[in-house]
């Protein structure tokens, strides 16, 4: 399976890296592309000082250029969007393929003081389900936001459905770089499934802080190894994954056959 992540900053109303790039992929037999959250909508905190109606006319702009783009290049693409349903603004992750879109409207939202997403969206609060998963090519993924990682309850679906590959667009800043690498490595390992992570890139500054977007794109391998990143700069990464290699891992360490056993007792 190839697949690709696309690191940007925010894109706003434009769509000429959109175009180029996912020409480029397209060159390179990707299947599946994944961009990182606050892409195509500006970020969180900007969000805020934004009007109801500006968020919907950003968010429809650019549904309707990836659309387009899915259905030109054959491809599937994976995009956090902020979108704006009987005037109210949910926070979703949207899977386009060439035939349809679905929205997965994401579970947990971060709420601390200095960021707090479960305030402003109107993402209902209830019992966690499965996230979004779908095939490609007999390859299985699944869609997880980024803050969704530190929750054991959403791995356990993804244990349960045997996925092959996490897809998690995600917008980590501050002083999180070594923390959020390890935590990759380590749900990557223990669940023995690749994870495809995008994080975006640029700065927001406000009176408190400077909240520094780094990159680090990775691919994590499912023996939890590093085996793709990228730096801070914009950048296309072309990754391939291997359903026989996700096998070869779980035969290998067996955890999910020593679960199955006491699960049945």
């Amino acid at each position: 399976m190839r697949a690709a992540v696309l690191q940007l900053s925010a894109q706003g109303m434009s769509s000429t890296k959109l175009y180029n790039y996912i020409r480029i992929a397209h060159k390179q037999g990707v299947k599946v592309l994944l961009l990182g959250e606050y892409i195509l909508n500006p970020f969180f905190k900007e969000l805020q000082e934004l009007s109801t109606a500006m968020i919907q006319e950003q968010a429809l702009h650019q549904i309707k250029v990836l659309k387009e783009l899915s259905q030109t290049y054959n491809m599937t693409i994976v995009a956090p969007i902020v979108i704006v349903k009987k005037n109210k603004v949910f926070k979703t992750v949207a899977k386009f393929s060439p035939s349809s879109t679905t929205y997965y409207e994401q579970q947990i939202l971060i709420n601390y003081s200095h960021w707090n997403e479960e305030k402003f969206f109107a993402n209902e609060i209830k019992e966690i389900t499965s996230p979004l998963m779908f095939k490609v090519d007999g390859f299985k993924f699944a869609i997880m936001s980024g803050f969704e990682i530190h929750f054991d309850e959403m791995f356990a679906h993804i244990s349960s459905k045997a996925v092959d590959c996490v897809l998690l667009p995600s917008v980590s800043t501050f002083d999180s770089y070594e923390r959020w690498k390890a935590l990759i490595l380590s749900r990557s390992f223990t669940h023995n499934c690749y994870i495809l992570r995008a994080n975006r890139i640029g700065e927001y500054v406000d009176k408190n802080h400077s909240w520094n977007f780094y990159g680090d794109s990775l691919l994590a391998s499912p023996n939890g190894e590093l085996l793709e990143h990228l730096g801070n700069k914009e950048e296309l990464m072309i990754v391939d994954m291997s359903h026989a290699n996700v096998l070869k891992s779980r035969k290998a360490w067996g955890f999910r056959e020593a679960q199955n056993k006491r699960s049945s007792l």
